[in-house]
């Protein structure tokens, strides 16, 4: 499950709230930025910019600390690109969402002899609760806070979210509060507490979905290529073979060709060399035998 993509869904579909929880500001002007840009592009689905008046704000939501390159280093090239194309004060804040010991995610700069880049580092088992519950658009974010009884937590934000009265964002809310809660908590409390035919009418599922299909379409096109390029390999193979059995031993019976036509690539390969050294129909059928 691709936990970043739902944080980078809620982060373009309400901007302004999660501006005022990361960033303590009230802004009416937001835009959402394509994360590529022009030079190496960067095609990264946990990436989320957004332009405000006078800066740029990147939030790279992280589900485990592990990253190549190493996230300090992606964070000093994601600004010194971003700053070469707009060309204004950058906010950088990278947000891990599943609770983890790792230094990793307790680092916040790069220093590399002449160079330090530093960048926010928000940790989701570390914030307070209250200030998702208190905002519809937050709500999914509650179900990582913290909570010195997590169970209880959830019912909390389960009843929150059963409170949300305009039917679509309920719907999508409810689906983005089920998918993050995944990081946390068992699947069959998730299940007891939200209704999971909602979940499977919202957009951010469809999409989910939509996004598997078309990988699994690709993928099935791959191997589709890879399989075609090898049989048709093969059948080069089983051709020559028997075009240099015909020169040498005239016709020979459909058991033998149908044994030669069952050989690998390799042992296709391999047989065409030893029958150079073949004096009778027998040498090929005992080949045939060993392999």
């Amino acid at each position: 499950m691709a936990y970043d993509n739902i944080c980078k869904y809620l982060a373009e579909n309400y901007p302004a709230d999660l501006v005022r929880w990361l960033h303590g500001l009230e802004v009416t002007e937001i835009s959402v930025l394509k994360t590529e840009l022009n030079t190496e592009p960067i095609h990264a689905d946990s990436l989320t910019l957004l332009q405000t008046a006078n800066q740029i704000l990147q939030w790279e939501f992280q589900t485990l600390p592990a990253s190549k390159p190493s996230l300090p280093l992606r964070m000093l090239k994601y600004w010194v690109r971003l700053k070469e194309k707009y060309n204004c004060p950058i906010e950088q804040v990278v947000i891990f969402l599943k609770f983890t010991t790792s230094s990793k995610a307790y680092t916040n700069q790069l220093v590399e002899s002449n160079t330090s880049h530093r960048y926010r580092v928000i940790r989701m088992w570390e914030q307070d609760p209250l200030q998702f519950l208190a905002n519809p658009a937050l709500l999914p974010f509650a179900t990582l806070a913290f909570s010195e009884s997590p169970n209880r937590l959830l019912e909390q934000v389960a009843a929150a979210v059963d409170r949300i009265e305009e039917p679509l964002a309920f719907t999508n809310i409810s689906a983005c509060t089920q998918l993050l809660a995944g990081l946390r908590f068992d699947q069959r409390l998730i299940t007891e507490l939200f209704p999971e035919e909602v979940m499977q009418e919202s957009v951010i599922y469809q999409k989910i979905i939509q996004k598997g299909h078309k990988l699994g379409l690709l993928e099935g096109k791959r191997e589709g290529k890879l399989e075609g390029k090898l049989e048709g390999k093969q059948e080069e193979g089983y051709s020559i073979v028997r075009r240099l059995i015909t020169r040498r031993f005239g016709s020979i019976s459909d058991q033998l060709l149908e044994g030669i036509q069952k050989l690998s690539i390799a042992q296709l390969e391999e047989l065409s060399e030893a029958l150079l050294d073949f004096e009778t129909v027998t040498d090929l059928t005992v080949w045939l035998t060993e392999h």
